[in-house]
């Protein structure tokens, strides 16, 4: 039944930072777990068949606009996963969750969608999967936006789930734009955790973040940001990431877990191209889309993140989509 509400052991594990306060509405678990984890993708196999559950998760800002063919780019032609979760921030109006539909079949049907104007998530599982299905519910939360003619809210919906026996919730997520703005995107983070993620922790295995979270890099200015992109020194950049920087001052996202800052910065694009923003307002190229998550009991659940990069492919907005493999596996089952 879905109802709506309006509201490790890791390959390659490196500690990002450690926390010397705890902030206010903390995504933290326990004291042993403090900080963003950066790992490495496990790139030797597709989908482990030794894994319980294996989930493709994708983040994409759609600019307002929508093809079939950027749909059937995005969910990918390899269905080796078991479940597919998909995240979109500025959704059209038109119907996007029957091309999804389409796009996902004859593998995979929709288990489950939450909306919040044009922010939107979709999970979808293998065919007639719905018996695994224990518990399934959606919720939302706003922090504001104007709507306009796509409705760009800015907030986050969720869809919380028991599959399998393992419980799960996913949020997908649209922070306020613009390099200055950090103070406000954090203080909208907690805002959205504090409504979507409950207290009670024990009541989930595994949290993920996906959405266009809208952190940029730091005092660097376009043109010697733009120099190492095209030769293919983008780590350089990494240590001015806000979100990164912010979670090293303990503000965010305290105990996650994110795969390897190895591909471009996916914002901001010439729609249909692969080349960054040449208009008037020639924006600082910044990985604002991403993907974290965290396993609550690394002593029950193993996770290991089989890649985390962008689908270049992809040109029908300014953003190019990210994407995340993530297999887990019961300790003791």
């Amino acid at each position: 039944m879905q109802t709506m509400g309006n509201t490790n052991s890791m390959c390659g594990l490196k500690r990002f930072s450690n926390y010397k306060k705890s902030p206010i509405g903390s995504f933290g678990n326990n004291s042993s777990q403090d900080g963003i984890k950066t790992i490495e993708a496990v790139k030797s196999c597709s989908f482990s068949r030794k894994a319980d559950l294996c989930i493709r998760i994708i983040t994409w800002n759609m600019n307002g606009k929508v093809s079939y063919e950027d749909l059937v780019e995005l969910v990918g032609k390899e269905r080796k996963f078991d479940l597919l979760v998909v995240g979109l921030q500025e959704a059209p109006k038109t119907n996007v969750d029957q091309l999804l539909q389409t796009a996902s079949s004859p593998t995979h049907e929709l288990l489950g969608k939450a909306k919040l104007q044009s922010i939107q998530l979709y999970l979808f599982g293998p065919k007639n999967s719905h018996t695994l299905v224990k518990e399934l519910k959606t919720e939302r939360h706003s922090v504001g936006g104007c709507g306009g003619l796509i409705g760009r809210k800015k907030g986050a919906v969720a869809i919380r789930i028991n599959y399998d026996d393992i419980k799960m919730v996913f949020i997908s997520c649209h922070l306020s734009a613009h390099a200055k703005k950090v103070d406000q995107r954090n203080t909208e983070l907690r805002h959205i955790a504090n409504s979507l993620l409950p207290r009670e922790k024990r009541k989930r295995d595994l949290t993920v973040w996906l959405g266009d979270l809208n952190y940029r890099i730091q005092d660097a200015s376009n043109r010697p940001v733009r120099s190492l992109i095209q030769n293919h020194l983008q780590s350089v950049l990494v240590s001015k990431d806000q979100l990164l920087q912010e979670a090293e001052r303990g503000e965010i996202f305290k105990g996650y877990t994110e795969g390897t800052l190895g591909f471009k910065p996916t914002y901001k694009y010439n729609v249909g191209s692969s080349d960054y923003d040449t208009s008037h307002k020639i924006r600082v190229p910044a990985w604002t889309d991403r993907i974290l998550f965290k396993i609550q009991n690394t002593d029950n659940i193993q996770a290991t993140l089989h890649s985390y990069d962008s689908i270049d492919q992809v040109y029908g907005s300014d953003h190019k989509p990210v994407k995340a493999d993530l297999c887990l596996k019961w300790v003791n089952n």
